[in-house]
């Protein structure tokens, strides 16, 4: 998993409302055994429509998907992030997400950003209207800054921050503490025995 650092990037919209994981990535594509291809089946049935905005070319190689309230509803299928980010999606934006989407886009290295209603809708229009206007993204500060330089921030879980600032995992985080594990262990050896005697 790559650390997320600053980055700027365009913005695609996508205004619907519960979007759910089935639509993200149907449930035909969960065989593969490769993640990294998934992006080719991200919207799949959405993008049979010549209008979709994954077929729009003023959007492509955005990195920051604007979507509608209650993103990633559904079934809790990992493959979402895993179709999000092999398509190449940086980051999230909603006014609301499903709980475990957002868990496990954290779990991935995507960045689900939480924004309020107003700051959502500014997004999303500018979106629609300026396809190449970026906006700036700084996990460190927890803000995004706009193009006439407002910023808003969006809350992140401490413990989900720290992994996707130095871009590792859970097992990576317990590895990275292994040392003071082992001290702790050699200053406190067991007090009682965990073996049964007679």
């Amino acid at each position: 998993m790559e650390p997320i650092k600053p980055f700027s990037s365009r913005l695609m919209p996508l205004p619907a409302e519960n979007i759910d994981t089935d639509q993200i990535i149907p449930a035909r594509y969960l065989k593969v055994t490769d993640k990294s291809s998934l992006g080719e089946g991200l919207f799949a049935d959405w993008r049979r429509d010549p209008d979709f905005v994954l077929n729009d070319e003023r959007f492509a190689g955005a990195e920051i998907l604007v979507g509608g309230h209650n993103f990633g509803c559904g079934s809790s299928r990992e493959h979402a992030p895993w179709a999000l980010q092999s398509y190449g999606f940086k980051a999230i934006i909603s006014t609301y997400f499903a709980d475990i989407f957002r868990n496990n886009a954290l779990k991935n290295g995507i960045l689900p950003i939480m924004v309020d209603a107003e700051t959502h809708e500014k997004l999303m229009d500018m979106a629609e209207k300026l396809p190449q206007a970026t906006v700036y993204v700084d996990l460190e500060t927890q803000t995004i800054t706009l193009p006439d330089n407002t910023t808003a921030t969006f809350p992140i879980d401490d413990f989900a921050k720290t992994c996707l600032l130095e871009g590792i995992d859970e097992m990576g985080y317990l590895q990275k503490q292994l040392g003071a594990i082992e001290a702790y262990e050699s200053e406190h050896p067991a007090r009682v025995s965990t073996l049964a005697e007679g």
